[in-house]
């Protein structure tokens, strides 16, 4: 049986064609995803996160100015995203879309979200083309709902992680780890569990490596009750804002071996794409795909 994949046509909002955020990567992947034929059964529509799963990972304030439309001038600058309605329902249906696959994970052991990974949105406001941070949500809704007692963030998006560390800093049930492009934005980085800041260039080899250093014995000393993992394909070579030189083959063994260190100690894991950049959505969305793909491969 092949893990579920969740999708929204919500995924897509309206920004301007020239923007740098490359908004019609959601729908070509899902295309993607239906054309190689991982998702024989379509997909798993998710419900919008509400705004109280929403204000357990963020300030209600905040929660309360995005679905006003009402978010301040310079947190709207800070986001990166014009804060229309539509980039709203974008923003809570990738959360609920997040939350419905970890519950996905925990029910079958693996399931996929095409959308998630904004892991810049702090408490109490969002950064860097994120508004609400999907995971944090996941987590802290999986815990109110007495589901999960701990949890594991992978984060392997080229840019550290430092809303969900900054949203986690206090809470030791739940073991953030960033594998992240050293000298990067954010500029400020926060404090995740683990940081393994990697250098400009870092290649295929070294790369994997590092995953591999750490990975295995932190699955082994934590055992969390689920995996959230950022598969971000933004390390990749030819990404507009990488820096680093992961190949595509790099990334296809990445997630393979994320996935595999995972399910094969019976932990629970729910990806999400993270970030991917370039004027060409085209071969963002084939590199999103290698996770849905890597999913597909460990479950057959």
């Amino acid at each position: 049986m092949l893990p579920p994949i969740v999708h929204h046509p919500a995924y897509t909002a309206e920004i301007p064609a020239d923007h740098r955020f490359p908004m019609q990567k959601y729908r070509r992947l899902a295309e993607i995803v239906a054309a190689d034929g991982l998702a024989p059964a379509g997909f798993v529509v998710p419900e919008p996160a509400t705004s109280a799963q929403l204000s357990l990972a963020h300030d209600r304030s905040y929660v309360e100015a995005v679905l006003a439309l009402a978010v301040p001038p310079a947190i709207e600058r800070e986001i990166g995203l014009p804060m229309n309605e539509t980039v709203v329902r974008r923003a809570a249906a990738a959360t609920g879309g997040t939350i419905l696959a970890a519950r996905l994970a925990l029910a079958h052991g693996l399931a996929c979200n095409t959308a998630g990974g904004s892991h810049h949105a702090r408490s109490d406001q969002g950064a860097g083309f994120c508004t609400f941070n999907d995971v944090a949500v996941a987590i802290r809704v999986l815990m109110a709902e007495g589901m999960i007692g701990t949890a594991l963030v992978v984060d392997c998006d080229v840019h550290q992680g430092d809303g969900t560390a900054e949203i986690f800093a206090a809470d030791a049930t739940v073991t953030t780890l960033s594998l992240h492009g050293e000298k990067n934005y954010p500029v400020r980085k926060r404090q995740s569990t683990i940081d393994i800041g990697l250098a400009d260039g870092t290649d295929d080899r070294a790369y994997l490596a590092a995953l591999d250093g750490i990975l295995a014995p932190l699955l082994d000393r934590t055992h969390p009750d689920i995996v959230f993992y950022n598969a971000g394909v933004d390390p990749h070579e030819e990404d507009r804002l990488g820096r680093l030189s992961l190949s595509d083959a790099g990334l296809a063994e990445r997630d393979r071996r994320v996935i595999e260190a995972v399910r094969s100690r019976g932990i629970p894991l729910a990806g999400v794409i993270g970030g991917g950049y370039g004027a060409d959505v085209e071969p963002i969305a084939r590199r999103h795909a290698l996770l849905h793909h890597a999913a597909a491969a460990f479950a057959g």
